[in-house]
């Protein structure tokens, strides 16, 4: 049995004599659970292993020989299926500790499968979901587009980005959000990757777009800064774990290959 336990966003991992993080696998989890919320099954990995998931107190202090580790930085640390169940499993705590109570008439929901509840009362039925968002790297020969929004948690430039409105495709979403933090206009979007985005339930969605004109002009209360940069002369990079890293070094590869 996998325990994939957390206290906020910071995932117990214990620290191996190899070197290595592992995510506790015992048959009990390896401290006591302190929390009204009960643990989560969630779906296996690959190989039949059973998993479980459950958010303890902000108090608690992690056993001897384990620590927790903020889950962005587990990326590196655990490998591709651990590190994409450990996003699911945040995600599903999210969703389980914001539906408790039915949005209809009150009564308490009660799990139906693990990414599905239903209202003891009424019987309105809930699936685990996730909040579509757009990603964009604007391009401008061997220049991109980069940007500093005031929520970024470190001193990095990343792309522009923004949340999917109702009634929006994805790319209307590109072509609006583009235009209210940059003032810019662009062309042929091409989709290149999607990203499960755990803060705390977001699917991201990255495109490719070209620049066809306008005079860059920041959204002064989305971002703090942003300009064109050539693409072997970038500042700092977001990090690795996220879709605007990728993004970027693909991009980077892709035009360097070309030249």
């Amino acid at each position: 049995m996998l325990w994939f336990i957390f206290k906020g966003s910071s995932l117990l991992l214990r620290h191996s004599k190899s070197g290595c993080y592992e995510v506790p696998d015992e048959c009990k989890p390896p401290l006591e659970r302190r929390s009204t919320l009960n643990a989560l099954d969630v779906a296996p990995l690959a190989d039949g292993t059973p998993v479980k998931t459950f958010r303890l107190d902000k108090e608690a202090l992690a056993p001897a020989g384990l620590e927790f580790i903020e889950l962005r930085a587990t990326f590196g640390l655990l490998n591709k299926e651990l590190y994409a169940k450990a996003v699911k499993c945040a995600e599903l705590l999210h969703w389980h500790e914001h539906t408790r109570f039915c949005g209809v008439c009150g009564a308490p929901m009660t799990l139906q499968t693990s990414i599905s509840k239903r209202c003891e009362a009424c019987g309105n039925e809930i699936w685990a979901q996730v909040t579509p968002a757009v990603i964009v790297l604007i391009s401008r020969g061997d220049e991109i587009l980069m940007v500093k929004a005031h929520n970024f948690t470190g001193n990095y430039f990343g792309l522009v980005a923004g949340f999917v409105e109702t009634g929006e495709t994805l790319e209307e979403t590109c072509i609006r959000e583009i235009k209210e933090e940059t003032g810019l206009e662009v062309k042929n979007f091409r989709y290149l990757m999607s990203q499960a985005w755990p803060y705390p339930s977001v699917l991201m969605v990255g495109f490719t777009a070209e620049y066809v004109s306008g005079e860059l002009k920041l959204q002064q209360s989305e971002l703090a800064a942003g300009g064109w940069f050539n693409i072997n002369s970038l500042p700092a990079l977001p990090p690795p774990a996220g879709a605007a890293y990728k993004m970027i070094e693909a991009y980077k590869a892709l035009r360097n290959r070309e030249l």
